[in-house]
């Protein structure tokens, strides 16, 4: 197959995502996603120095999926704080559980292995994207207590889908259950969000 020019990096990135959601780190290489992109072994090397170099773009794309797919939802909840807080937390888990070779790799405890300033900034870019949520939430509340409501919101969020994705809860249940799950723990994490800033039920 013959790519036009700019085309190659492309679909190098979509056959790394694919290597990566089916067979994860382990034997991810180079010349597999060129096999797979159906070009030469050597052809990689025009866009990307190492197999890390590719990582980096896979990790930088999906931290860009996973705002778009929080902004979205956060969209469709409505203009109540607490219940954006909600439909980002939905939008973060969905992401996750559609890619989540490429939502472990994005914070996978090696990624400075690989970290370039555009995936530093991506990283960034999420984080403030928590705070910026409870901020809106708690407009009037000290800088501290923000600050440590993001961690909370981000950590509950966080754990209970990679908790989720590692088999160590919810196994056997229907995914119809799961999804319930999911959002009572969303919910309850928002209205703890709130109590912290000082609104009322």
């Amino acid at each position: 197959m013959a790519y036009h020019h700019g085309d190659l990096r492309e679909a190098l990135i979509a056959a790394g995502r694919a290597l990566l959601e089916e067979k994860g780190l382990t034997g991810f290489t180079l010349r597999e996603c060129a096999r797979r992109a159906e070009v030469s072994h050597a052809a990689p090397a025009h866009h990307f120095k190492s197999v890390d170099d590719l990582l980096s773009e896979i990790a930088v794309q999906g931290f860009t999926e996973l705002r778009a797919a929080m902004a979205s939802e956060a969209k469709r909840a409505g203009d109540d704080p607490a219940a954006r807080l909600v439909g980002q937390g939905v939008g973060y888990m969905a992401f996750a559980a559609a890619h989540p070779m490429v939502f472990r790799l994005m914070f996978h405890r090696e990624t400075d292995r690989f970290e370039t300033e555009a995936l530093a900034a991506a990283a960034k870019a999420t984080r403030e994207m928590h705070f910026a949520a409870v901020e809106a939430a708690l407009p009037r509340a000290p800088k501290e207590v923000k600050v440590r409501m993001s961690d909370f919101a981000w950590a509950t969020v966080h754990g209970f889908i990679t908790l989720l994705l590692e088999r160590q809860i919810g196994e056997g249940e229907s995914s119809r259950a799961l999804k319930a799950r999911g959002l009572a723990m969303l919910a309850d994490m928002a209205e703890t969000v709130m109590r912290a800033g000082g609104v009322p039920d």
